[in-house]
């Protein structure tokens, strides 16, 4: 959520940096400017009778020692007055307040200066690229034909659990989905972020906090009878734990990671590019959080896109990064880089991560400020999120790309955490 303040102050900078998300703020922030003199009006006039009623009610004492009973009493009829001028202005106040958070709420961030204008993906821009495609063997299949022949994953139990898109990984499968997340907490744990394992169940609080709610309630599932939300990404539980929270400057940056079953209602339509695990309703992720100082946030973030990259290269999976333009990136981000892995017999390439530093946006919902040493006034630390990494296209990916004549090769990472070295 962007500080009233600033918009104050950088009215139409902001109008015009947010249509490089394509987003036209022109009259929300009209209307923002309008409730928020009200308010203003109405707390500046609150605030003058509250502090005659202060200075009438210690004169009262006063004219009660010297015997001015008469005073006293028609001072005391004042402040009685005033209370009731302060209760109305307050019962104004109330809906204003709320209806200025409502119109806050939908501003989207602020787009980093490097931040290129577009609609969607085919105007993202590719940083750089890393790894060897392979080339597959005549008759490769996709991943999709490959969980059946291997045995490895079976949608079809899935369905009659639950539903589709909630797949149940079975033998090396599940033994390979293991492995990953092992690794990918190991090598978080290497990079110096401190593993939390938070609940995947959130409370609306929480949901708001980070920006899933109010806008992408559609998205989550809700359970209604409690009224939590199924976590979509670690990032909500673990962004939250530093919700109305002060911290002091020597502890940032602060850097967590976690694992978490990930919950997403929206799953798209039937199709080669929806197919098997390209997407699901569940799927694990490892999430990486950090709490940065506003000063030093774009290097946590290049750090963060260090550490992602690190990763796929280790799997040895062919890679893209790129830059999101405004119209790809998210309501709450104000940098996205994604990571692509190439899928060698789909011939496509797969998102696997989203790398993003959202400033102060989902600080300023959370509350979480810092102070520096020897200062009393706080300011608004800076988040950041990355996936490192999403599993179910990085499982895809693997198998295609290592699949031979003899079976679907396992990196050498990842061989000390399966136990095997081929799912044959």
């Amino acid at each position: 959520m962007l500080t009233i303040n600033l918009i104050r102050e950088k009215k139409e900078f902001l109008i015009e940096r947010l249509k490089i998300k394509n987003f036209n703020a022109e009259e929300i922030i009209n209307r923002i400017l309008l409730l928020d003199s009200s308010r203003r009006e109405i707390q500046s006039k609150t605030d003058l009778m509250q502090g005659e009623m202060n200075r009438i009610s210690k004169e009262i004492g006063s004219l009660m020692k010297d015997g001015k009973r008469d005073e006293a009493d028609a001072a005391k009829e004042k402040t009685y007055s005033l209370k009731e001028e302060i209760k109305s202005l307050s019962d104004k106040l109330i809906p204003i307040d709320n209806e200025l958070r409502n119109e806050l709420i939908r501003l989207p961030n602020i787009p980093h200066e490097s931040v290129a204008p577009g609609f969607g993906a085919d105007d993202n821009i590719i940083i750089r690229e890393g790894g060897v495609i392979a080339v597959l063997p005549d008759g490769a299949l996709p991943h999709w034909d490959l969980i059946k022949k291997f045995d490895i994953i079976d949608f079809e139990l899935g369905i009659k659990l639950t539903g589709a898109g909630f797949p149940v990984y079975k033998g090396k499968g599940a033994k390979l989905q293991r492995a990953l997340i092992s690794f990918f907490l190991d090598e978080g744990e290497k990079a110096g972020y401190a593993e939390l394992m938070p609940p995947i169940l959130v409370n609306e609080d929480s949901g708001f906090g980070t920006g899933q709610l109010p806008d992408k309630e559609g998205q989550m599932y809700h359970a209604t009878l409690d009224n939590f939300y199924l976590v979509p990404t670690a990032e909500v539980p673990v962004t939250n734990v530093y919700r109305d929270v002060i911290l002091n400057a020597e502890m940032l940056p602060i850097k967590n990671i976690a694992y978490t079953p990930c919950f997403r209602r929206e799953a798209g339509s039937w199709g080669a590019h929806v197919r098997g695990l390209n997407r699901l309703h569940q799927f694990d992720k490892v999430e990486i959080v950090r709490i940065a100082h506003p000063d030093h946030s774009y290097e946590s973030l290049e750090e963060m896109v260090s550490h992602v990259e690190n990763l796929v290269s280790k799997l040895g999976l062919p890679y893209r990064i790129l830059r999101l333009c405004g119209g790809d990136m998210s309501f709450t981000s104000a940098l996205t880089y994604d990571f692509e892995v190439w899928s060698a017999a789909q011939k496509r390439w797969l998102e696997v991560s989203s790398v993003s530093n959202f400033e102060s946006f989902q600080a300023n919902r959370l509350k979480c400020r810092f102070k520096e040493k020897g200062e009393k006034q706080t300011r608004l630390v800076h988040t950041l999120n990355g996936s490192a990494l999403a599993l179910p296209r990085i499982v895809a990916a693997l198998l295609e790309n290592n699949q031979t004549e003899s079976g679907i090769k396992i990196p050498e990472v990842l061989i000390p955490y399966t136990g095997f070295d081929l799912i044959n």
